[in-house]
């Protein structure tokens, strides 16, 4: 048996993550944000937990939806000499797959936390069938 010397600066720092661990960057077990196709849309799912309506701004532009919603609340109370104030915010910024109907305004609501907007997808890029001919 050997005698290691101890080092508690080697302690402290082997308990943080390594930036080369794949689980510091994988970001699935925790996602914030979904981005799916179906047969007729293309549809971007965001967590936008405790922000009203009115506090959620929505621009798309050149391919990219960009979603930023802010809440900031104030608590003041004289009687007991209190004051609190806290805020929080969600920014994300995705660009939008494949091709969409730009002449169609895309459809956005909320439910249980959860922004969703929908984006109509173009007659174009719509599956078409082909047809086979034989040379019999």
């Amino acid at each position: 048996m050997s005698i290691v010397r101890y080092n508690p600066l080697q302690t402290m720092l082997s308990r943080w993550p390594d930036i080369w661990d794949e689980d510091l960057f994988d970001q699935t077990a925790d996602s914030h944000l979904n981005v799916y196709e179906t047969k007729d849309s293309v549809v971007v799912e965001a967590n936008v937990a405790g922000v009203n309506n009115e506090d959620i701004d929505l621009t798309f532009e050149k391919g990219i939806l960009w979603i930023q919603a802010k809440k900031q609340e104030e608590k003041n109370d004289e009687k007991r000499k209190y004051f609190s104030r806290s805020s929080f915010s969600y920014s994300y910024k995705v660009a939008i797959p494949g091709d969409v109907d730009l002449s169609k305004e895309p459809e956005a609501e909320i439910k249980n936390g959860v922004l969703k907007v929908e984006f109509k997808k173009s007659a174009l890029s719509q599956p078409k069938k082909l047809k086979i001919k034989s040379q019999n």
